[in-house]
């Protein structure tokens, strides 16, 4: 009786680097931001709020979800709780109902409580302007960071995702031999 032969594997592929690739050069990196500055001096987001602490909960609540959801659920939810105190004293199963149409809500709604607590126990109830803070914050990610240091504090960081790069095409942005290739990741 034949022994059946061992089968060899494969060497293993080296892992890939993690840095990202683009078919930018810094030159026309450093110039598309040039004309998002000229073409928008102080940019808005769509997300609707009344002061830091409700854009940093609006930005929290918008993953997974869309702008116009976000803020159908935080219209009334921001009238009544614009300080993390009394988004504290709602508790989670209130701000829970508030949020329920997005996607998510219960763990949203959990670390809108938790956010709440870690504002009013290491900052003071205010919303921190640095990013090193901001992201030990339950629920704040370098993308929310950066909206907030950029909306609320005025700090330039790199956009993120909810900037439409179909609006800076179309307004004419980026420079016509590269419009086909908008491949940019942040």
């Amino acid at each position: 009786m034949e022994k059946p032969k061992k089968k060899i594997a494969a060497p293993r592929k080296p892992a890939r680097s993690r840095k990202r690739k683009t078919v930018y050069s810094p030159e026309e990196i450093h110039e598309i931001f040039r004309r998002f500055s000229v073409q928008r001096p102080e940019p808005k987001g769509e997300l609707e709020h009344v002061n830091a602490f409700t854009l940093l909960v609006a930005v929290v609540l918008s993953a997974q979800a869309t702008d116009a959801g976000v803020n159908k659920a935080t219209r009334d939810l921001f009238k009544v709780a614009d300080t993390p105190e009394k988004m504290l004293a709602l508790g989670e199963q209130k701000v829970g109902e508030y949020i329920r149409t997005i996607g998510l809500w219960r763990n949203k709604a959990k670390n809108v409580i938790a956010l709440s607590e870690a504002l009013i126990r290491d900052h003071g109830s205010q919303v921190p302007d640095s990013r090193e803070a901001l992201v030990t914050l339950p629920g704040v990610g370098r993308k929310t960071a950066n909206v907030v240091l950029n909306m609320s504090f005025g700090q330039p960081t790199m956009p993120s995702t909810r900037i439409s790069c179909a609006s800076a095409i179309a307004s004419g942005l980026l420079p016509a031999r590269r419009r086909n290739r908008w491949r940019i990741r942040w």
